[in-house]
């Protein structure tokens, strides 16, 4: 089964999700926010794609964030930011079932599901 993960009132999840149900692509969709995110399940992605990869650093609640918080950002430290504050995760979250895709482009979608 495919899941998406975000959170409902992102306009890119919204997008995505419109996408996959234009094209009858069978997903679940997993809410940061009110379904939670398991610190096992957010340090395999750590592994797979790097912390870099999903901590959204263009994002309000990045620019929200106190400089402290930023300042030498590791992956431990990071880890545990994208625990506390899982908005911060870079949208969407493509979990493919053997890999996982992060952000979403018509484009690249079109390939996955070719």
């Amino acid at each position: 089964m495919i899941t998406l993960y975000g959170i409902p009132n992102c306009d890119t999840i919204r997008k995505a999700r419109r996408w996959l149900d234009e094209r009858g692509v069978d997903y679940r969709f997993h809410d940061f926010r009110k379904d939670g995110l398991e610190r096992d399940q957010l340090q395999a992605w750590v592994d797979e794609l790097g912390w870099e990869t999903l901590l959204n650093k263009r994002g309000l609640m990045w620019r929200r964030l106190p400089e402290e918080k930023k300042a030498d950002l590791d992956e431990k430290r990071a880890v545990a930011l994208l625990l506390e504050e899982p908005a911060m995760i870079k949208r969407p979250v493509l979990d493919l079932g053997d890999r996982r895709v992060v952000g979403f482009s018509p484009e690249d979608y079109a390939a996955l599901f070719a």
